[in-house]
């Protein structure tokens, strides 16, 4: 990916597909000029707002009317300037708001293109964004989280590091560490002079405090909350005690087949739903059961359902209230020791619940028929996911790229305060280390090929 930027770029900067407005966004040296050349308008404008190319007046926002090539009549346009670098990409910017339609946006692309503007390459405007220090590499990221995103958790996760929730930290992290590194190398350069900058004690504490902000973002790097992923909802327990019912229930459709015969469940279902305001995805497994040698597929089924508890978010034992509590049963309740489980009686609408099942008593009474304690299922999931998966999400871009990063800067940390009682020339050493690598995390220190890995999986016009 070449950085010229003395380019003026163009492109389509609404989704693909009809609407009411559409826009084309210009973005470089040349985009008052094409904006002045291509817009037809009969108002008069002054003020401090506006401004002078080659004798037209453009103020901030003007509305006229825009000839289309290949005899396509004039269109009502509507055009907004951004003259200074108080623009997205600190160039003089413009954008062209146009009737959403396709053929139109095309045919206005293309005369903006033959007016002196080329194509913009996929992310090229917020690269641009990013050369000019308007973003940090992991709030660009957050760009691409933002358009990707697929439900509200992600979205919010991305719109928090976008505003700087992940920026503001590395930031403050690299300042310490400067600070840190320039009280060192005075100290170096009046090494024959009485003077202390920093004492032993108090560079200790300074990595000690430098390394756990590193390994705080590291954890947030790695939290289950990241951005990219859906809570996972399992639901488990034996043949036939209402997990497929309680999956349409809680799914809002017949996502899973329900029957009297057990063992009906043989693979996983799934099905996305929207819990409070958390995007999850609930996981219907295979009644548990003792095995027999022969049964292939019954060993297949169980193995699936182990799996796919054992990645759960969140699991819903499920127990029949219409029935006895099994060996198996009382086997999971006393050895239960997973805050990550929520406990379930379904079918509470056939019989009120045994007195002698009190072991159970916490479990939380729904009925799939009657609708009885499914909204209460829903609040206690909902605090249950918000209580273990606390951490504030991460783009999953963002988290795939920083992680070595982060470890090899927690690492060099850490050979730093071994180093503190006998080389502040190592030390020193260190922390350049270190911050070399968190500079890599924000883009303060970055290479080509990384600029194409974030870059390129963006779409044309952002």
């Amino acid at each position: 990916m070449t950085f010229d930027l003395e380019d003026t770029i163009a492109a389509i900067a609404t989704a693909p597909g009809g609407g009411l407005r559409g826009i084309v966004r210009m973005s470089g040296p040349k985009s008052l000029e094409i904006a002045a050349a291509l817009l037809s308008s009969d108002e008069s404008f002054s003020g401090d707002k506006s401004t002078c190319v080659t004798g037209f007046r453009l103020p901030t926002c003007r509305r006229g009317t825009m000839r289309l090539p290949r005899d396509l009549e004039s269109i009502p346009t509507t055009l907004y300037l951004w003259p200074t670098d108080s623009s997205y990409t600190r160039q003089p910017s413009a954008e062209l708001h146009l009737p959403g339609s396709p053929p139109l946006l095309e045919a206005a692309l293309e005369i903006v293109c033959q007016a002196g503007a080329r194509l913009a390459r996929p992310g090229e405007f917020t690269l641009r964004a990013f050369l000019a220090g308007r973003l940090d590499l992991t709030q660009a990221e957050a760009v691409l989280g933002v358009i990707d995103a697929q439900g509200r958790q992600q979205l919010d996760s991305a719109l928090g590091q976008l505003a700087g929730g992940l920026a503001r930290p590395l930031s403050a992290l690299r300042e310490q560490l400067l600070d840190l590194l320039a009280q060192l190398e005075a100290g170096l350069d009046f090494v024959d002079e009485d003077i202390e900058f920093i004492t032993a004690a108090e560079l200790n504490q300074q990595l000690a405090a430098a390394m756990e902000g590193v390994e705080n973002i590291a954890r947030q790097m790695q939290s289950r909350g990241e951005a990219g992923q859906v809570a996972r909802i399992v639901l488990t327990g034996l043949p036939n005690v209402g997990k497929s019912s309680l999956l349409n229930a809680l799914a809002g459709e017949s996502a899973a087949i329900v029957s009297d015969v057990a063992g009906t469940t043989r693979d996983f279902v799934t099905r996305r739903a929207t819990i409070g305001r958390r995007e999850c995805l609930i996981i219907d497994t295979a009644g548990r059961t003792a095995l027999s040698g022969e049964n292939h597929i019954e060993a297949a089924a169980q193995s699936l359902a182990s799996q796919q508890a054992a990645d759960a978010d969140l699991t819903l034992l499920c127990f029949d209230a219409s029935q006895p509590l099994s060996a198996w049963e009382r086997e999971q309740l006393s050895n239960l020791n997973n805050s990550a489980t929520l406990l379930v009686w379904t079918k509470c609408d056939l019989t009120a619940l045994r007195n002698d099942d009190h072991s159970a008593a916490a479990a939380l009474c729904t009925s799939s028929r009657t609708g009885v304690g499914l909204d209460q299922l829903r609040q206690t999931i909902e605090r249950q996911l918000e209580s273990s998966i606390s951490e504030p999400g991460i783009v999953a871009g963002t988290a795939d790229r920083c992680r070595e990063s982060l470890r090899l800067a927690a690492e060099a940390l850490q050979r730093a305060r071994a180093n503190v009682a006998t080389s502040d020339e190592l030390v020193a050493a260190e922390i350049r280390i270190a911050l070399d690598e968190l500079g890599r995390v924000v883009g303060a220190v970055y290479t080509e090929d990384i600029l194409d890995r974030v870059f390129t999986r963006f779409c044309i016009g952002k």
